[in-house]
């Protein structure tokens, strides 16, 4: 069975940074592609990034270019989101998805399966 547990999420200031972390089990995690996805109130749930297993290759949305960076520790099964510069508008819920690798298609919620319990991450101004 697929687990996915995220943990990390706080309330931190602007301008501030947190780390977030999916730990991960059930399945061979090397295979898989892990991503990072937010959902805001209101907002539809959008991709904030994702990282192949396998390969390494990486994908960020626009909005968080430059300033988070997704990393994956194979040994520990674990990915870690670090996340600087926080803004205001980045305030959500954050969950992290897997995927087979061999599915990947895009870095978009429609294409994984399975989904941890989420976490939040409130930024103030």
């Amino acid at each position: 069975e697929v687990q996915l547990v995220e943990s990390g999420g706080a309330l931190v200031q602007a301008g501030g940074s947190l780390t977030l972390s999916c730990a991960a089990s059930g399945f061979t995690f090397d295979d898989y592609v892990i991503g990072w996805f937010r959902q805001a109130p209101g907002k539809e749930r959008e991709g904030v990034s994702c990282i192949s297993n396998s390969d390494g290759s990486t994908y960020y949305g626009d909005s968080v270019k430059g300033r988070f960076t997704i990393s994956s520790d194979n040994a520990m099964n674990t990915v870690y989101l670090p996340m600087n510069s926080l803004k205001p508008e980045d305030t959500a819920v954050y969950y992290c998805a897997a995927v087979p690798g061999s599915d990947f298609v895009g870095c978009y919620p429609r294409y994984f399966g399975s989904w941890g319990q989420g976490t939040q991450v409130t930024v103030s101004s």
